[in-house]
């Protein structure tokens, strides 16, 4: 296990003097150099993966298992520099569910992923003895996103590796630091070969779903890219598993208590300053509740800081990049053009360093606006305000997403009727996000297809080969 001593360190184990700057959102500072890779050392790469591909599926599933466990634990190791490198190039703060949060869910997701039943099983019966043994694909591409850039990756390797498959990691352009610093970490435990990345520009992302070597792509990120690939991947028939974008409803009944789900109604939509897919990018309230609802949210936005990461007492940090912050500003700038009530924000300091949006909530908003149907992916909430509960379940599913949802009520059994409802890979019950390695996790509707976490997750990164008789 290699251990680095600091984050400078770690940043000088994973820079390339010759590539390209990669600057702190929040300061506009450089962080460091990435390497600017090419196709051609993709094509390297995935040759490499094949080779070594081969050895490690002959490994038994509990000596790959300990494999995870020893990465897990060189994470650990090292948690404080992949922290503060997560932190100056991704833009999160340190605490709350941001920077600590995300390195402790890759050593934790690693451990899980260890512990998981293995899906093979035999079936018997008088007339059958049939086994299935899910074999590895081969080589995984393995494309992740920049608001979770360390935590999704160890979603898509995980299960790859438990299952005996070698893995090509192209990192987002906007945060491929954070990625290299965690596959350093990583592979000091792992076989040669086994764990490739390759850092560069959309054009090897691009020939990475095309390539004939490469057996599966798992991609999370926007529904456009995920249309693009699923058009690239057709002439390999390469599988896919797809986590596209989201616009996640909550639906408020009438029944609950404003103050009480205020905390986690707030960070069901501002984790991680709003930038997650699967965060609640609009919710519905009853008339009845509205106003001590949206009271109560600006209570909470009130006391949640927001600043630079690294400095402790902030809880929310900047948009991660310039694009992403102008997407927020002109959706809410619309909201406010078309008569939406600014209850909080809404007013960017243009001048000021980095990237940073205002917690924002709007009130009095339409329907239709774009900031409710558009997904924004920023510190932005729209608060719609409803009379009947049938017309909010048939708003909530009226979009062609299905990422996630939510009900918040103090009845079970009536938000359990209420869930059955809405058209979601998840729907959650007084809370919104939360995700778990035990669990499966996917989308519906142009929110993607195909399913990651638990032994569902473990069946999707192998092919079952049965044995009959």
């Amino acid at each position: 296990m290699t251990q680095f001593a600091t984050y400078a360190d770690l940043l000088n184990a994973i820079t390339d003097e010759n590539g390209r700057d990669i600057l702190n959102p929040a300061t506009g500072e450089v962080v460091g150099r990435a390497p600017e890779n090419t196709v051609e050392d993709l094509n390297a790469a995935v040759e490499t993966a094949r080779a070594a591909q081969k050895d490690f599926a002959k490994l038994s599933d509990e000596e790959r298992c300990a494999l995870l466990t020893k990465a897990a634990a060189a994470i650990d190791a090292n948690a404080e520099a992949l922290v503060e490198l997560l932190s100056r190039e991704q833009g999160k703060p340190l605490n709350g569910p941001n920077a600590r949060f995300e390195v402790g869910a890759c050593s934790g997701w690693l451990n899980a992923t260890a512990s998981f039943e293995h899906p093979n099983y035999t079936a018997v019966d008088d007339d059958i003895t049939a086994t299935v043994n899910y074999r590895p694909l081969g080589v995984v591409g393995a494309i992740g996103p920049w608001n979770w850039p360390m935590m999704i990756t160890i979603w898509q390797i995980a299960p790859a590796l438990r299952m005996g498959n070698a893995v090509v990691v192209k990192p987002s352009e906007y945060t491929p630091l954070s990625v290299l610093g965690l596959l350093k970490v990583v592979n000091s435990v792992l076989p040669e070969g086994v764990l490739q990345v390759v850092s560069g520009a959309g054009e090897v992302g691009a020939a990475l779903t095309t390539h004939e070597g490469v057996d599966k792509i798992m991609f999370t990120g926007s529904t456009a890219t995920g249309k693009k690939i699923v058009e690239a991947s057709a002439a390999n028939l390469t599988r896919l598993t797809l986590e596209l974008g989201g616009n996640d409803a909550g639906i408020v009944l009438d029944d609950a208590d404003p103050k009480e789900i205020a905390g986690d109604l707030f960070w069901g939509a501002f984790i991680n300053t709003g930038q997650t897919c699967a965060a609640m990018k609009r919710v519905y309230v009853p008339e009845s509740l509205y106003d001590a609802v949206c009271e109560a949210l600006i209570e909470v936005a009130k006391a949640s800081p927001m600043g630079v990461g690294l400095e402790e007492e902030n809880v929310l940090g900047p948009l991660q990049n310039k694009q992403q912050f102008d997407i927020v500003d002109k959706l809410v700038t619309a909201a406010k053009d078309s008569g939406a009530r600014v209850l909080l924000g809404g007013d960017p300091d243009y001048d000021a360093p980095g990237y940073f949006y205002p917690t924002t909530l709007v009130a009095d908003i339409d329907p239709d606006n774009a900031l409710v149907v558009e997904e924004q992916f920023g510190p932005a909430l729209p608060i719609i305000k409803y009379t009947g509960l049938d017309w909010a379940i048939e708003q909530a599913n009226k979009l062609d997403v299905g990422l996630g949802s939510s009900v918040w009520s103090s009845n079970r059994e009536r938000a359990l009727e209420v869930a059955a409802q809405l058209e979601a890979g998840t729907t959650w019950i007084n809370s919104h996000g939360a995700v778990d390695p035990r669990v499966p996790f996917g989308g519906i509707k142009s929110s993607g297809y195909g399913v990651e976490f638990g032994t569902e997750g473990l069946k999707g990164l192998a092919y079952p080969q049965i044995i009959n008789g």
